[in-house]
C-alpha cells in the first residue's frame, strides 16, 4: 500500500470519529458544498490544510454528490526549504497541487515593516480569491478548524472589544459568486496533531519569513496566548472548549447590552429594554 492510501485509509478508519466524521458534520449542517460546486482547497504547507486536501479528495470519492476540486498553493515568498517541503508532501500525499507565485511578503514588509502580519493577511486573501476567480470556482476552502474557532472567539472578547467569532462560510465582498468555507469546522486540533503523529507526517509549522527572525517566545502571539489560557482553564473544566463553542450559537438576547444586526445597524439596551416585559 502506497504512503498516500495508508493516510486515507487512517481517515476512515483510525480517525473516523475525531477526524471524518467532523469533517462530514460540519460540511452537511453548514451546507458548505454543494452539488456542481467547484471548489479551490488552499494548501498553505501546514497540517490542517494537508488534511483538509485529502478530506476533499476522500469526500469527492465517498460522497453522496458530485462536486469539483482544485488544490492550490500560493507561494508568497517562502525560502527553498519550505517550498521543496510543501511540493514534497503534496507528491508524498497524492495531492495535484498546482502552485502560483506572489509577492506578498515583500509587499507587506515594505508597506508595513513593524506589523506586517495585517497586510499579509489581506494581500493574501486578495490573491486567492483572484485565483479562484481565475479558476472558475464558486468556494474557497480554508483549513481553520475548532480550536481557531473558541480563539477568535476569545481574542475578539479581550482585544477586539466585540462578541464575535470564525464563522463556517462567509460571502466575498468583492469576488462576487464566491464563498469562504472552512470544512474542518468542527475538528479539533488535538486530533489532526493525533493523526500527523500516528502517520509519521512533517508539515511546515510557519513558513512566514518574518518569524524567521524575531523572537519564537510563546507569549509573542495573542493567538498563542488564548490557546495556552484555554489550555489552563481545560484543566478545570475538559468541556471548555466546547463550552466557549456552544456560546456562540445560544446567545441570550435579553442579557446583553447592545448589539449589532447583519445590516451594521447598532441597537442599545436602553432602547429594547422596554420590549423585554413579559
Amino acid at each position: 500500500m502506497e504512503k498516500y492510501q495508508e493516510v486515507e485509509r487512517s481517515i476512515i478508519t483510525k480517525f473516523r470519529k475525531e477526524i471524518w466524521s467532523r469533517f462530514v458534520k460540519g460540511v452537511a449542517n453548514y451546507e458548505q458544498i454543494a452539488e456542481g460546486d467547484k471548489v479551490m482547497v488552499c494548501i498553505s504547507g501546514g497540517k490542517d490544510s494537508f488534511l483538509l486536501a485529502k478530506c476533499i479528495q476522500e469526500l469527492i470519492k465517498h460522497g453522496k454528490f458530485k462536486f469539483e476540486a482544485k488544490y492550490v498553493c500560493m507561494d508568497p515568498g517562502y525560502n527553498k526549504k519550505n517550498r521543496e517541503l510543501i511540493e514534497s508532501n503534496a507528491k508524498l500525499l497524492g495531492i495535484p497541487i498546482e502552485i502560483f507565485e506572489s509577492d506578498v511578503f515583500q509587499v507587506a514588509e515594505k508597506l508595513n515593516g513593524q506589523s506586517p502580519c495585517y497586510m499579509c493577511a489581506r494581500m493574501r486573501r486578495g490573491f486567492l480569491y483572484s485565483k479562484a476567480q481565475e479558476l472558475g470556482c464558486n468556494k474557497i476552502a480554508l483549513g481553520h478548524h475548532f480550536d481557531d474557532v473558541i480563539e477568535t472567539t476569545l481574542l475578539s472578547l479581550f482585544y477586539g472589544s466585540e462578541i464575535k467569532t470564525m464563522v463556517p462560510k462567509i460571502h466575498s465582498d468583492n469576488f462576487e459568486g464566491i464563498e469562504l468555507i472552512r470544512p474542518l469546522f468542527l475538528v479539533k486540533e488535538h486530533d489532526i496533531i493525533s493523526w500527523v503523529k500516528y502517520n509519521e507526517l512533517t508539515f511546515l509549522n510557519c513558513a512566514c519569513k518574518f518569524t524567521e527572525r524575531v523572537t519564537t517566545h510563546e507569549d509573542a502571539s495573542k493567538r498563542k496566548q488564548m490557546k495556552k489560557l484555554i489550555n489552563e482553564f481545560r484543566k478545570e473544566n475538559k468541556n471548555i472548549d466546547n463550552n466557549i463553542f456552544n456560546a456562540m450559537g445560544n446567545i441570550n438576547m435579553s442579557c446583553i447590552l447592545g448589539y449589532r444586526d447583519i445590516h451594521g445597524n447598532e441597537h442599545d439596551f436602553v432602547d429594547y429594554y422596554d420590549d423585554l416585559k413579559r
